[in-house]
């Protein structure tokens, strides 16, 4: 018995030093605010609105007397930084609109901590009430995409013309699932993850959505780990992950009927392009292009190609 009492004792001290080890070499504090903002925001065209008690981090650029601007919402642990590229080149003849979701960049947590689509909806209608836009071409990646098709459902008069890139909503089986995301499924070991946050989890999990793994520079992992450590957004990702969300939804997409553009790669491991085809069968009036060799981020992994899609796909439908 003391033999067995004994044994306990060292491998609850064996336990106890991996859990001090791993804390200090993958254990990471948040970085306040303010240096965030430094490195992310020093754009001119960075600001703040206020929206629902969260300062939403937003760049809003091109001609201001565009009445219709183009809306771009980004994915699940990604920012408005990821259309940095199509931005460039779309401000000089569209007024450019993108923001932060709440749970990402520097705008940070809903106060609440409900992330269910329905909410994020809300967001967005406030978010654009505040900017004073009553209608836009709205487009979004992933998580985004599906926030977008579920807003012009809920708000068809706000929406000109839809842009969905990788876009969630179909029930889908993931071919490849990014690291960071099955962390935030696994009991217990989720709740680690808001402290403890190795930045190879955050490579890991940039390259399972690039085709091309080389594109995945050093910069762009620093943008993403560094903005997952802004107070809150790491507790955020894993409440993303545990929200109620509408899984009949889809059934509505049919009731879309805006001039769409459904926008895929053809190597997207997460959202495979079966979901593009779905989307097409489903939209009446949509154009589908799907992009060789790119994965679930065309408008980050291969911009040039993706925003002269964009581009054709808006001078024709105007």
């Amino acid at each position: 018995m003391k033999t067995l009492i004994n044994s306990a004792k060292i491998v609850g001290i064996g336990i106890g030093v991996l859990a001090v080890l791993v804390t200090a070499f993958f254990g990471h504090r948040n970085i306040p605010l303010d240096e965030l903002k430094a490195k992310y925001a020093t754009e001119e065209a960075s600001s703040f609105v206020s929206v629902n008690g969260m300062e939403v981090h937003l760049r809003d650029e091109g001609p201001s007397t565009d009445s219709i601007p183009i809306v771009l919402i980004h994915g699940t642990g990604s920012s408005l930084h990821t259309f940095d590229d199509w931005a460039a080149r779309l401000r000089s003849d569209y007024r450019v609109i993108r923001m932060d979701l709440p749970g990402y960049g520097l705008t940070g947590p809903f106060p609440h901590r409900d992330y269910s689509l329905e909410r994020y909806v809300e967001f967005l209608h406030d978010f654009l009430a505040e900017l004073g836009v009553e209608q836009c071409v709205l487009a979004g990646n992933s998580l985004g995409g599906g926030i977008a098709w579920r807003f012009t459902v809920d708000h068809p008069e706000m929406v000109d013309k839809l842009i969905l890139i990788d876009a969630s909503g179909y029930p889908s089986k993931e071919e490849s699932t990014p690291l960071a995301f099955k962390i935030a499924r696994l009991p217990v070991v989720k709740h680690l993850f808001t402290f403890i946050t190795p930045r190879a989890v955050v490579q890991s999990s940039v390259e399972n959505v690039y085709a091309d793994k080389a594109k995945v520079s050093d910069a762009l992992v620093d943008r993403y780990f560094e903005l997952s450590l802004r107070e809150g957004n790491r507790k955020a990702f894993i409440d993303k992950f545990e929200a109620e969300n509408d899984t009949a939804a889809y059934h509505t997409i049919k009731q879309i009927r805006q001039n769409t553009l459904v926008l895929w790669g053809d190597q997207d491991q997460l959202i495979p392009s079966e979901r593009a085809y779905q989307f097409h069968h489903d939209l009446p009036n949509d154009t589908l292009v799907i992009l060789k060799n790119v994965g679930h981020v065309p408008m980050e992994e291969s911009p040039d190609q993706s925003v002269e899609v964009v581009l054709s796909f808006l001078q024709k439908s105007m």
